[in-house]
C-alpha cells in the first residue's frame, strides 16, 4: 500500500501490547517511522530474551521510508535499531541523549559507518519530506522524553511518546501547559498517546516526592542498603545520587546498563552532580550503614547484578539485617522472577521494601487526571490510543470521549487507518508478528525453532538409532532419553522402547521412509503408556 493524498497511521508494535513501539505514518507515497522498539522474552519463548517487531510491511516499501524518528532513550522505543537501522537504510533523528544511547548500541553491532544518525535539538521544527516535526520536551523518567508534533498536508499529529505531568522533574524540562495549550489552539487533528497508566484514577505524581519518601526509607535503615530499578531511569539515578548524599553513605553502582546511562548523561549535561561512586571492594569494605547500593535487576532479569548478589556469585554481598528497596513497578508478566528474587533475599534474612511499603517509586506513564489535562489542552479531533494492552488501549479511548474528545479510533499491530481526508477510517492491514533473537540469529516467533522448543520444554525428547543390514536389524535399537519423566522406570522403559523398535524393524524394514514413521510412532506410544506424554522422538537409520 502506498500512501495517496491522505494520511495514514500504521502501527507495527506496541498497540495490543506494552512494549516493542513501532508506529508508521504515511502521506504523499511517503512513511515515516516513529520509535523501532523491543520487547523481552518470557516462558512463551524458550531461551530467548529479546523480541522484535516483524518489520516486513515496510522492508518492502524501503523506497518509500524516508526516516525513524526516535522519542526517547527507552528500549521499547530504540533497542531494535542494532538489528534493523542498517538494513533499513534511513537516516535517524533523535535528541542528544538519546542519540548518545542508539550511537552506543549501533557502536557495539559494528555498524556506526553504515548508519546515519542525526541529533536533532529539541528546539524549533525539522522537515523529512512531507512532514515537519517539531520535539515537545514532556516529563518522564529519563532524559529528553518527548512528544513529536508532526505537521502534515492533511493535519498535524501530536504523537505523546511515553510522559507523564511533573511540576519539579528531577531532569530536564517539560512543556508548560501554555505551550500545549497554544498548539491545541492551532488545530490537532489526532492525538497519539500512551495508555499504560488509563486505568489509575490518581496522577503518577513527581520525582520529588520519591526523593523525600527514599529519604525516610533509608535514613532508617541500620544495615547495608541496597536499591534496584530500572537502568534507563536517569531521573531516578538523579535522586538516588541525592538520597545517598542526605543519608551520608557512599554509593555503589552495580550493572553494565547503569554504567552506560551514567556515561551518557554525563556526557549529554546531564548528572553532573551525580556523587563519586566507589568500587565493589571498598564497598565491602566499609561498614554497612555507610554505604548504598545501587543495583540492575528488579525485575528478576537471572544475569543482572541484583540477582547475582542474591545468589552470592557477585563481588557485593548481602547479610542479615541489610535492606533491599525495590524503587520500581513490577512489569506483567515477571512477578515469578521478581518473587524468586525475593525469597531468596529473605531467606538470608535481608528486608524487602517495595512501592506498597512505603513511597519509594512513582510511574513515568500518565494516569487519569494527566490524560483529560492533555486533551483539554491539545483538543483532538481524534484520540489514537497507543503504548498498551487492547484494554488499555480501548479505555483510553473511551475515556477519552467521556472527556469531550470527539472521535476514537480503536486498533491494533497491523489495522491500517486513514485520519484524514474525511472521517478517520480502517482501510487495510499488514502483516504484524514478532522475531525473536535467539543467540546471534533472528527468527520468527512462531516459526519451526521456537515451536519445536516450545514441544520439547512442554514434552521432551527422544531419540532413537538402527542400524540395518539387508533390512534387519544389526545390533539393538539405541535410545537415549532428555526431558522425559521416565526416572524411576527409566531401565524398564528403554528395554521396552527398543523392543518396541526392534517389532517395527521386523514389520517395516525393507522400507527405509515407512519405517522411519514406523520407529517413531512405536517409541512414542512406549513413553505414552509409561508417562502419559507424547515427546518428541527423533529417529536415525544407517543403512550397513
Amino acid at each position: 500500500m502506498t500512501p495517496g493524498n491522505e494520511l495514514l497511521f500504521l502501527a507495527l508494535g506496541g498497540s495490543g501490547e506494552i512494549g516493542m513501539n513501532v508506529n508508521l505514518y504515511g502521506t504523499q507515497g511517503k512513511w515515516l517511522m516513529v520509535d523501532c522498539g523491543i520487547t523481552f522474552g518470557d516462558a512463551n519463548y524458550p531461551g530467548v530474551d529479546v523480541i522484535l517487531p516483524d518489520l516486513q510491511f515496510i522492508e518492502d516499501r524501503l523506497d518509500d521510508l524516508l526516516g525513524i524518528v526516535l522519542t526517547h532513550g527507552h528500549e521499547d522505543h530504540i533497542g531494535a535499531l542494532p538489528y534493523f537501522a542498517a538494513d533499513l537504510g534511513v537516516p535517524l533523528y533523535a535528541t542528544p541523549f538519546t542519540a548518545g544511547l542508539i550511537y552506543g548500541k549501533l557502536e557495539e553491532e559494528g555498524i556506526t559507518d553504515k548508519v546515519e544518525l542525526n541529533v536533532v535539538k529539541e528546539e524549533g521544527p525539522f522537515s523529512v519530506g512531507p512532514f515537519t516535526m517539531t520535539y515537545m520536551p514532556l516529563a518522564h523518567s529519563i532524559p529528553e522524553g518527548n512528544a513529536i508534533l508532526i505537521e502534515t498536508p492533511y493535519g498535524k499529529v501530536f504523537h505523546t511518546g511515553d510522559w507523564k505531568l511533573d511540576d519539579a522533574p528531577a531532569l530536564g524540562g517539560a512543556s508548560t501547559a501554555a505551550e500545549l495549550t497554544a498548539i491545541g489552539d492551532q488545530g490537532v487533528l489526532a492525538l497519539v498517546c500512551d495508555s499504560t497508566n488509563v486505568f489509575n484514577p490518581e496522577a503518577s505524581g513527581s520525582e520529588a516526592d520519591v526523593r523525600k519518601g527514599l529519604d525516610e526509607v533509608v535514613a532508617a535503615i541500620k544495615g547495608r542498603v541496597l536499591v534496584t530499578t530500572f537502568a534507563s531511569n536517569a531521573a531516578r539515578l538523579q535522586t538516588l545520587g541525592e538520597v545517598a548524599t542526605d543519608t551520608g553513605r557512599q554509593l555503589c553502582v552495580a550493572g553494565r546498563s547503569l554504567d552506560r546511562i551514567l556515561r551518557v548523561a554525563k556526557a549529554t549535561g546531564y548528572l553532573r552532580d551525580f556523587p563519586d561512586t566507589i568500587d565493589f571492594d571498598t564497598a565491602m569494605s566499609l561498614p554497612p550503614n555507610q554505604v548504598m547500593i545501587v543495583a540492575t535487576g528488579g525485575q528478576g532479569e537471572p544475569r543482572a547484578a541484583l540477582n547475582r548478589i542474591a545468589e552470592d556469585t557477585h563481588v557485593l554481598k548481602l547479610h542479615a539485617g541489610d535492606t533491599v528497596v525495590f524503587s520500581s513497578r513490577q512489569i506483567p508478566g515477571n512477578e515469578i522472577a521478581i518473587g524468586k528474587i525475593m525469597n531468596t533475599l529473605a531467606s538470608k534474612g535481608v528486608e524487602i521494601i517495595t512501592d506498597r511499603q512505603a513511597f519509594v517509586h512513582v510511574s513515568g506513564h500518565p494516569g487519569r487526571p494527566e490524560l483529560a489535562e492533555m486533551y483539554k489542552w491539545i483538543r483532538p479531533e481524534i484520540i489514537l490510543p497507543v503504548h498498551g494492552e487492547v484494554r488499555h488501549m480501548h479505555e483510553q479511548a473511551r475515556f477519552a470521549k467521556e472527556q469531550g474528545v470527539p472521535q476514537a479510533i480503536n486498533q491494533v499491530n497491523g489495522d491500517i487507518w486513514r485520519l484524514a481526508p474525511g472521517k478517520p477510517k480502517p482501510v487495510g492491514h499488514a502483516p504484524a508478528g514478532r522475531l525473536v533473537l535467539d543467540g546471534d540469529v533472528i527468527l520468527p516467533a512462531d516459526g519451526t525453532t521456537i515451536n519445536e522448543r516450545r514441544r520439547i520444554a512442554l514434552y521432551g525428547q527422544i531419540s532413537v538409532a538402527v542400524a540395518l543390514q539387508g533390512g534387519r536389524l544389526k545390533g539393538s535399537p539405541q535410545i537415549r532419553v532428555q526431558g522425559v519423566p521416565v526416572e524411576e522406570d527409566r531401565d524398564t522403559f528403554l528395554e521396552e522402547a527398543a523392543q518396541a523398535a526392534a517389532d517395527a524393524v521386523k514389520k517395516d524394514g525393507r522400507d527405509v521412509e515407512k519405517l522411519r514413521e514406523s520407529l517413531r510412532l512405536a517409541v512414542r506410544r512406549a513413553a505414552v503408556r509409561f508417562t502419559g506424554k507424547k515427546p518428541v522422538v527423533d529417529v536415525l537409520i544407517v543403512e550397513l
